[in-house]
């Protein structure tokens, strides 16, 4: 069941001519402003955020130059997302909670290989970018563990 928009304006300003887009794993919605209601188990796929080219040059400063994300700053009704249809209100049937575990796992891997290739002249800057936020976010969940933090015993 599709719930989000396709041509979302900017999650930091609202303007609607964007420039880059990145995808970010669902329990992101958590870290994003407005999207505590939001429940992040039912988002099927990744979660796309639009920037306008003016933002997006904010973004890729804070990513590149100071290893972090603008997450807290992205708006969630400004996010494009495909939930997954209520099943429990359709049919007064319970479905299990989606594990989202197998896609936040991809898509660590994909940004630790895109990172990884940073020097390649293939790689592009958005893919750097959104590999930094995919991983700086899912640090911020407690989903990963830091860079350069040793591993408990």
């Amino acid at each position: 069941m599709y719930a989000g928009l396709k041509n979302t304006p900017c999650c930091l300003c609202g303007r609607d001519d964007t420039h880059t887009r990145i995808a970010v794993p669902p329990r992101a919605i958590r870290l994003l402003k407005n999207g505590g209601p939001i429940s992040w188990r039912d988002v099927v796929g990744t979660v796309t955020l639009r920037f306008c080219a003016d933002d997006w040059d904010l973004v890729s400063d804070l990513a590149i130059e100071m290893d972090t994300h603008p997450l807290s700053r992205c708006n969630a009704a400004h996010v494009s997302l495909d939930l997954r249809e209520d099943h429990e209100a359709l049919l007064s049937a319970t479905k299990e909670e989606t594990d989202q575990t197998e896609l936040e796992a991809r898509l660590e891997r994909e940004a630790e290989s895109t990172l990884d290739a940073v020097d390649d002249p293939y790689t592009e800057a958005r893919d750097v970018v959104e590999a930094i936020v995919v991983l700086r976010a899912l640090e911020e969940l407690d989903v990963r563990d830091p860079p350069g933090d040793p591993v408990a015993p």
